[in-house]
């Protein structure tokens, strides 16, 4: 067993069934889990259920069958709110920050369920983004979409979560942009932060993450290590286009791995 797989299991998530419309199932028995410490990414054609994997989980999205664990607790179909206060974390794609509010009104509300953590806090997410130190008082509404997205990572940091949802952070993003949004989570991360990322930039995403898992059709239809995923010839071929001969002998990757 790896050093990896002793630790602890904070997310799990077995053979869950979901959808927005009566009768109609993004998901179908779809599985992850995801260890202390993990940056797990999710990738997968368009439509293939990955935003609504992230929504199942922070119960924005009926879970119809299956279960959703948190350090082995049930929290299926739990509220958002509930969920943020026992250390759920969610970055959404869009309209992540209030606008007409500063990045430390911003930062505030990512407390208030707890405001007396608000500075010990502040002095954490500022740390880990120290440019937001000296722009506290602007308003969030000025902000570029990079800038954005480092304010709602912030204020989803506010609560000291266990794990930390994030739905497609580079979306939007000019190269550049795109990875800073890349270091950014891997700072989180890095900072002990369990993550789990979904991404349209597939190659990226793997580059960085620890583990990845490939849905389609709302299901897991593959999982392995991100550098098993970026080299497996069937992945290459199906989600990620033709890389290039030389990397067609890579290692291939297990079919959902049996934790």
């Amino acid at each position: 067993m790896s050093a990896t797989q002793d630790r602890r299991i904070v997310v799990r998530v077995d053979d869950v069934t979901a959808g927005y419309l009566p009768g109609v199932n993004i998901l179908t028995k779809c599985n992850l889990t995801a260890r202390e410490g993990e940056l797990i990414g999710i990738i997968g054609p368009n439509g293939a259920g990955k935003s609504t994997l992230l929504k199942s989980i922070f119960g924005l999205v009926h879970v119809r069958d299956g279960s959703i664990a948190l350090d082995g607790e049930d929290i299926t179909n739990l509220r958002a709110n509930q969920l943020v206060a026992r250390g759920v974390g969610f970055i959404p794609q869009t309209d992540n920050v209030f606008p007409s509010l500063t990045i430390e009104e911003n930062l505030q509300m990512g407390v208030f369920q707890k405001p007396s953590l608000f500075a010990e806090r502040l002095a954490f997410v500022t740390e880990v983004f120290p440019d937001l130190a000296p722009r506290l008082k602007q308003r969030a509404g000025g902000l570029s979409g990079g800038e954005r997205q480092m304010v709602a990572m912030g204020r989803a940091l506010m609560m000291d979560p266990k794990v930390l949802l994030l739905d497609e952070p580079s979306a939007g993003l000019s190269p550049v942009r795109q990875d800073e949004a890349f270091i950014r989570v891997s700072e989180i991360n890095k900072a002990g932060v369990t993550c789990i990322m979904v991404e349209q930039n597939a190659r990226r995403c793997l580059q960085i993450c620890d583990r990845g898992y490939v849905l389609d059709q709302g299901h897991d239809a593959y999982t392995g290590t991100g550098r098993e995923l970026l080299h497996d010839p069937k992945v290459m071929e199906l989600y990620l286009g033709t890389l290039g001969s030389e990397q067609n002998a890579a290692t291939g990757v297990h079919r959902r791995v049996a934790e």
